[in-house]
């Protein structure tokens, strides 16, 4: 059969059913469901957090790298969280801080490609992914955790390099474009076209299936499986109701949706407490729908107006997942591409900054109640205990079950790794 004709059966099928549906829900047949339901929720904070007003005040430093917020005391005695992070310092039995945290990069690209994908980004121009997030990665060599839902899903939408690069298209992740705090929200993959109703698509589906003689030729031009696996898991997606009600943020209680944060975060959060319970494997949440992390100015400003709802959102979440028993299953990261200037600038905002900054992670069964490492007295570099972002992936993939030591071709027919740096953090473990 000719790559056309090929094209133009596929084609047929997609609209004879009349779905809206990405390629994410095509090429994985390596991907079955796996042994152990793990999940992770990948919180990133686009545009680089600053340590100071966050996870790693320096309240006896001077006054210019300080900063002009105020540290609180935690819950574990002699480690302080800045102001905003109220909530969080609450329950930070609950949480596993890393202060040590560092690279060698101060562009958003090159440092947002590291932290989601392991790789620096060789050309600092590249809009595109050149390696796989690890959400396409986990989507190509595990899957969903349930059927009749994606694997990867992206709230609103991706990560800045939150997709498949060379795996292809297939592997970028499912997007819910709108905030789950939107009035109108609904995810529009998940919707059926005008005119179309349930029993219309059974039966297009029925029709499907008597086409005998068309089926038996695709069959001896071996695009059968592919077609097949596309049509069963979009017809699942569409039609079934594990999807619809893992994306029904309006079955949560008043009051859970208010202990979230009744803004774009905090809904947003809590719709990927849900999507997680109903068997997506990966849900990553950009973090800058209050404000964005890029705080070249005016940095007390910018954290009074996102630093409580991110706190409340990311507390929410965690003794969430704690109180429904899912702490073992569901690792939750908080990340950003980088940190921050040590020292305020004369904006009064703190610049880019590779070389030391703070990550949080909770659940996953990890050693948690603790803080890992620690940066100077300024807030400058690692003190003890170095650790870099792919050492954060390494727990992703570890709590996922994929080895790191996984090799793809790219499209050069080069064998690339999972990850090349792929240590664990092992106070974790």
């Amino acid at each position: 059969m000719s790559h056309s004709r090929r094209s133009v059966l596929q084609a047929g099928l997609t609209g004879a059913f009349g779905l809206s549906l990405p390629g994410l829900l095509q090429l994985r047949a390596s991907a079955g469901l796996a042994s152990r339901k793990t999940a992770v929720i990948y919180v990133e904070m686009a545009g680089g957090p600053t340590q100071h007003e966050t996870y790693d005040p320096k309240p006896l430093a001077p006054a210019e790298y300080r900063g002009p917020l105020n540290a609180i005391d935690t819950a574990i005695p002699g480690v302080q969280f800045s102001e905003f992070m109220a909530e969080q310092a609450r329950i930070i039995d609950k949480l596993a801080v890393i202060r040590s945290m560092h690279h060698t990069n101060g562009s958003h690209g090159t440092s947002s490609h590291l932290t989601q994908t392991g790789y620096y980004l060789r050309d600092n121009q590249n809009r595109e992914n050149e390696m796989p997030c690890f959400g396409s990665i986990t989507t190509k060599l595990r899957g969903a955790n349930e059927s009749g839902v994606p694997a990867f899903v992206s709230i609103p939408t991706s990560m800045r390099f939150g997709r498949g690069a060379w795996l292809g298209k297939g592997f970028n992740p499912f997007e819910t474009v709108k905030s789950a705090d939107d009035k109108a929200f609904e995810v529009a993959n998940l919707t059926l076209l005008g005119g179309l109703t349930n029993e219309r698509l059974s039966d297009r589906r029925a029709l499907l299936t008597g086409f005998g003689e068309t089926r038996q030729l695709i069959d001896r031009e071996g695009v059968a499986d592919s077609i097949e696996q596309f049509t069963r898991e979009a017809f699942d997606l569409v039609t079934g109701e594990r999807a619809r009600t893992a994306f029904d943020i309006s079955k949560e209680s008043p009051e859970t949706r208010t202990r979230y944060g009744m803004n774009s975060l905090g809904q947003n959060m809590l719709l990927a407490r849900r999507l997680v319970e109903h068997g997506i494997t990966v849900v990553t949440v950009r973090a800058s729908t209050l404000g964005g992390w890029d705080d070249h100015g005016n940095i007390a400003d910018a954290m009074k107006k996102k630093g409580p709802g991110f706190d409340q959102a990311v507390a929410a979440l965690i003794t969430d997942l704690h109180d429904r028993g899912l702490d073992k299953d569901v690792l939750v990261v908080c990340m950003g591409e980088f940190g921050r200037t040590p020292r305020v600038n004369k904006g009064a905002g703190r610049d880019h900054w590779g070389q030391v900054m703070s990550s949080v992670l909770a659940g996953g069964g990890l050693k948690v109640g603790q803080v890992i490492g620690s940066s100077d007295s300024t807030g400058s570099v690692p003190k003890d205990r170095p650790y870099r972002p792919e050492n954060v992936l390494a727990m992703v993939y570890r709590h996922l079950g994929i080895e790191s030591n996984h090799t793809f071709n790219d499209n050069s027919g080069r064998p690339r790794f999972v990850l090349e740096e792929r240590g664990l953090i092992k106070e974790l473990v």
